[in-house]
């Protein structure tokens, strides 16, 4: 590390360092895609979204620093914080809903077409990648992971990691907070996200795995802390807890 720059806490895939306003990470062949995707949102008037300002001597990307507190991995956020978190993604979701890239694109878990009913989701978008001022979003951070999904991919990762549903949490405090994250999402209910969990982190695990057999070195990371084996474990317990989670939202 150069004099002048300062280790930013997370980042199991790939360290971030300040270095005055900016925040330097390693960049990889996705980048462009996600340097493009981050252009339009400014474009577009999202609020909460670092600028580009390319790569560095290293070819690291450049992004602005966002100031504000960063949220601890396990942290269990407010429910306003959370409610704001999932007002957030819905504005982004918005703002990303007309970014249509032409034919394939490379992105960090492979080379895509954008599907018919797909978006360009953030993938990443836990309490964990959130600038907060108090109870407001005031950034989101950590775009490497964005790529084609769907906007329930979005939803059911900030239902995994910051209900949280990665846990075992009390029942009703878990129904509780997915029916504040459904309804400051808007037209969407607690039961769909809910639903679509186990799906979502199946699918996360699987893109880890693949990615670790590619030699990602930022998903190689992920294997010291033991996954993606740790996060099918965790989903394999939460489809033992849907029945009694189910139960306490339609009550």
């Amino acid at each position: 590390m150069s004099e002048g720059e300062t280790p930013l806490p997370g980042g199991r895939v790939g360290g971030a360092v300040r270095v005055g306003d900016t925040v330097r990470r390693p960049a990889g062949p996705w980048t462009p895609a996600v340097h493009a995707l981050l252009g339009h949102l400014h474009a577009a008037g999202l609020d909460g979204v670092p600028a580009v300002h390319g790569l560095d001597e290293q070819g690291r990307e450049i992004l602005a620093f966002i100031p504000g507190r960063g949220i601890g991995r396990d942290e269990v956020v407010s429910a306003a914080l959370l409610t704001d978190g999932a007002g957030w993604l819905r504005r982004y979701h918005d703002a990303v809903a007309g970014y249509r890239p032409e034919g394939e694109v490379r992105w960090r878990h492979g080379r895509r077409t954008l599907g018919a009913a797909e978006i360009v989701c953030h993938n990443d978008p836990a309490a964990y990648n959130w600038i907060a001022d108090g109870d407001r979003v005031a950034g989101v951070v950590d775009w490497h992971m964005a790529g084609p999904g769907v906007p329930l991919d979005d939803l059911a990762f900030v239902a995994w990691m910051s209900v949280p549903l990665r846990v075992d949490a009390p029942v009703a405090d878990v129904a509780r907070r997915l029916g504040l994250m459904a309804a400051a999402y808007g037209e969407v209910t607690p039961e769909a996200i809910l639903d679509h969990v186990s799906t979502r982190m199946t699918a996360a695990t699987d893109r880890i795995e693949a990615g670790q057999r590619r030699g990602d070195p930022g998903l190689l990371n992920l294997a010291a802390v033991g996954e993606p084996g740790r996060t099918r474990a965790a989903v394999a317990a939460l489809v033992d807890r849907l029945p009694a989670i189910a139960a306490a939202l339609r009550s």
